[in-house]
């Protein structure tokens, strides 16, 4: 039976590209497998997929009844809603273990590096298939993008290596000029719906029986906010009330100043003071040298939450 291939809610660049490169890898060694997406490409992730002549993989939102292969994630609040009526074969992911179950064996790829795509990488290599040119250049972007051109500290020298072994296959001379193009491209933040802003890169998480939404914008000069920080004030508190959430946390996050302002909507703010260790100053937190939602804002905010 075929698969799908398909990555979290949302979708971010690692989720997109990864999906198309595990389908035409499962498909190079016999196993019928088709990308699809849980959402719509986000600005930067068109931007790779036309650098490439991709079109983004179908929207699809059901997989009852289907076979899926996930991608990025294991966690239930960001895959189908209907994951439950689906079979997965399958996981390639590099955040911690998340509530997806099972009722048959699957395989599993999961390594502590920077992005999927890395891992995506090793199984190309593992299985001994050639990366085609196009798709060595969407993921080696996916990777530049997920460790914030080797600046996140989810960054490990195996998703260096990568990038470099792609961007030759890939004819990409200065991969980290290209790198600087998608995060201007994430910048461009003007007249961009604020609701939309909120949720480009946002994830939900269930912790400990709250659900906690983050979301992250990651930009090369946080001035582009000046003008409408209030309007993204005032959104992730009406997004928290929407969603029944707990806590909307958004991170403004500076890739050159390496550090993000926290922007709070939550039922218990002292908790998310002390799972920083900070007192927050009009519902607004500045975290010095965090980059990474999975590797610095989770954990921590886990911890208080247990």
């Amino acid at each position: 039976m075929a698969m799908y291939v398909v990555g979290h809610k949302i979708p971010d660049s690692d989720s997109i590209c990864g999906a198309i490169a595990l389908a035409y890898l499962k498909n190079q060694i016999g196993e019928e497998a088709t990308a699809t997406r849980l959402g719509e490409v986000s600005p930067e992730t068109q931007f790779i997929l036309d650098k490439f002549g991709f079109q983004a993989p179908e929207l699809k939102m059901s997989y009852a009844g289907e076979n899926v292969y996930i991608v990025d994630h294991t966690e239930k609040t960001q895959a189908p809603d209907d994951i439950d009526e689906a079979t997965v074969v399958g996981v390639v992911d590099h955040h911690k273990l998340g509530d997806l179950t099972t009722s048959t064996p699957l395989e599993c790829w999961i390594r502590p590096v920077g992005c999927s795509n890395t891992i995506i990488k090793m199984m190309y290599d593992f299985y001994q298939v050639d990366i085609p040119k196009d798709i060595a250049g969407i993921m080696m972007c996916a990777i530049l993008s997920d460790t914030v051109i080797f600046k996140s500290p989810t960054c490990t020298t195996a998703d260096i290596k990568c990038v470099e072994a792609l961007a030759e296959i890939a004819g990409i001379d200065d991969f980290k000029e290209l790198g600087m193009d998608m995060f201007r491209v994430k910048s461009a933040v003007q007249g961009t719906p604020v609701r939309e802003l909120v949720k480009r890169d946002f994830k939900d998480f269930d912790m400990h029986g709250k659900l906690v939404g983050i979301g992250q914008l990651e930009v090369i000069d946080l001035s582009v906010f000046d003008d409408i920080k209030s309007d993204l004030e005032a959104d992730i508190a009406k997004l928290k009330e929407e969603g029944g959430r707990h806590t909307v946390l958004l991170l403004l996050t500076d890739i050159m100043q390496e550090g993000s302002q926290m922007l709070i909507a939550s039922d218990d703010e002292g908790l998310i003071e002390t799972a920083y260790g900070l007192k927050a100053t009009d519902k607004k937190l500045w975290l010095d040298g965090v980059l990474s939602r999975k590797k610095q804002v989770v954990p921590p905010l886990q911890d208080a939450f247990a």
